[in-house]
């Protein structure tokens, strides 16, 4: 027996709700044609779209509303997707219902726990951090400059034999999701949280790493130097990622290549095929680069 469709479920809750509360059969026709037709649903949690439920639902908007939508949907509570704004790359997402704003997101063996309403999570980027678990080797030592809550790092601690990872973030509420996603993962003793600007903790990293993330969008451009900096006498392997338009990925590629020949023209560089990771935007695409790169 198939489970009845979810979108039915949302708009007959909703429809109820709607009649209950006085609305005419012309309003709620007009209304349930705004329901939105996605929306995430993890743990006990469903994450509408930022658009869901705006001004046009008016004295609607309550209690009853989200208890009907958590109902429908199978969650306890229900958060809204906001911008993310800012240098520190922060949530405005907002609880609708449910005080309680820490989530925990399970994806590939890994756990990813952090604050709804204060940090960011792409699901869309789910590729990417499998790869990253894949692509570390044993022994080797890594640096995030960008780590927020672990996106990266924590698929190559527990999924591959790294030696350590060095965690560059700024962001004080990524910070302690961060340290909270190592320990719940049991990956703390193997990772070094570096707090602060990563152009001034990035001192304490020279000559260390096999490998660095530059997992900053829409660029990490302004890493390109510690990063470089960050690598081993003889070199090593970037991630950077960045925003390229979706016809001509290849422009975007080489002028990563470009820059970062620029910062160090003795070197060897040899980058890959860009990776497109996502859309970021109509006509814009999430991208990785990963580029090799040899000291003579």
């Amino acid at each position: 027996m198939r489970r009845e469709d979810p979108h039915r479920r949302l708009a007959e809750a909703v429809g109820g709700l709607l009649a209950e509360q006085g609305a005419s059969n012309e309003e709620c026709i007009a209304l349930l044609e705004l329901l939105p037709s996605k929306w995430e649903r993890f743990s006990d949690v469903v994450l509408l779209p930022s658009s869901a439920f705006r001004e046009e639902w008016g004295e609607y908007t309550s209690d009853g509303l989200w208890r009907a939508v958590a109902g429908a949907i199978g969650a306890d509570r229900v958060g809204r997707v906001g911008e993310i704004s800012g240098e520190m790359r922060e949530s405005s997402a907002e609880m609708l219902l449910g005080d309680d704003d820490w989530v925990m997101r399970r994806e590939s063996g890994v756990e990813y726990g952090y604050n709804l309403t204060r940090c960011m999570f792409s699901a869309g980027n789910i590729n990417e951090r499998r790869r990253m678990g894949e692509a570390a080797r044993a022994g080797e030592v890594v640096v995030d400059l960008y780590s927020g809550i672990g996106y990266y790092t924590l698929p190559m601690l527990v999924h591959s034999q790294v030696e350590h990872v060095h965690c560059c973030e700024w962001n004080p509420n990524a910070v302690r999701a961060l340290g909270s996603n190592l320990e719940s993962n049991g990956v703390a003793e193997r990772c070094t949280i570096h707090v602060g600007d990563n152009r001034i903790t990035g001192a304490n990293l020279i000559g260390m790493a096999d490998r660095v993330v530059l997992g900053l969008l829409p660029t990490s451009e302004d890493g390109y130097e510690v990063a470089m900096a960050a690598l081993g006498p003889s070199g090593g392997t970037l991630h950077v990622h960045g925003v390229a338009a979706a016809d001509d990925h290849a422009s975007w590629a080489e002028g990563v290549r470009r820059s970062l020949q620029e910062i160090e023209p003795g070197c060897s560089l040899e980058a890959g095929r860009p990776i497109r990771v996502k859309s970021y935007a109509p006509h814009w695409d999430h991208m990785v680069l990963d580029v090799a790169v040899s000291r003579r």
